[in-house]
């Protein structure tokens, strides 16, 4: 478990104040802005099923930065029958917990939930979010995101924007 001393909270409060910067960016389709949260090596994974190999499992998403750009693409373009017309979206994200720190790379989850309306209809969605963050000089940059819906083994429809 990790240490809850002063330095702790400082990071637990930035740690913080940057997910909800990465919900904000993303509820706003300020999807350049995202991309710029990454380290090129990153991956962003949404996984289908409770395993964690992901490299060797069915996913809805294993983008590395390559993939990344061309779903943000995609979604600009509208070329995507899943983001014809974007749906808009308001992200909440809560419970988070630092459950690592070595070095600069700090183990983070959350919970967090998207609340969906296109068309005139709401979904929600709810995930479990784990990050692991590199501290940078110019703030943190985001090495892995995994988003594991909550029904990630059920029914899934088609999303018009990322986790």
């Amino acid at each position: 478990m990790f240490d809850t001393s002063t330095s702790s909270t400082n990071l637990l409060t930035e740690v913080t104040e940057f997910l909800w910067k990465e919900a904000d960016i993303l509820d706003r389709k300020a999807y350049d802005t995202w991309l710029d949260l990454w380290l090129t090596e990153g991956l962003y994974i949404l996984p289908m099923g409770d395993g964690e190999d992901y490299e060797n499992q069915l996913n809805l998403c294993y983008d590395d930065d390559k993939m990344r750009r061309m779903r943000i693409d995609r979604f600009k373009r509208g070329f995507s029958i899943s983001s014809a017309p974007a749906a808009d979206t308001v992200r909440t994200v809560s419970r988070i917990v630092i459950d690592s720190v070595d070095g600069d790379t700090i183990k983070v989850r959350a919970a967090q939930q998207v609340i969906e309306d296109k068309f005139g209809r709401q979904r929600i969605w709810a995930a479990d979010v784990f990050f692991t963050l590199k501290k940078t000089e110019d703030g943190f940059l985001i090495e892995r995101k995994i988003a594991k819906l909550l029904n990630s083994g059920g029914m899934l429809n088609s999303f018009s924007y990322l986790f």
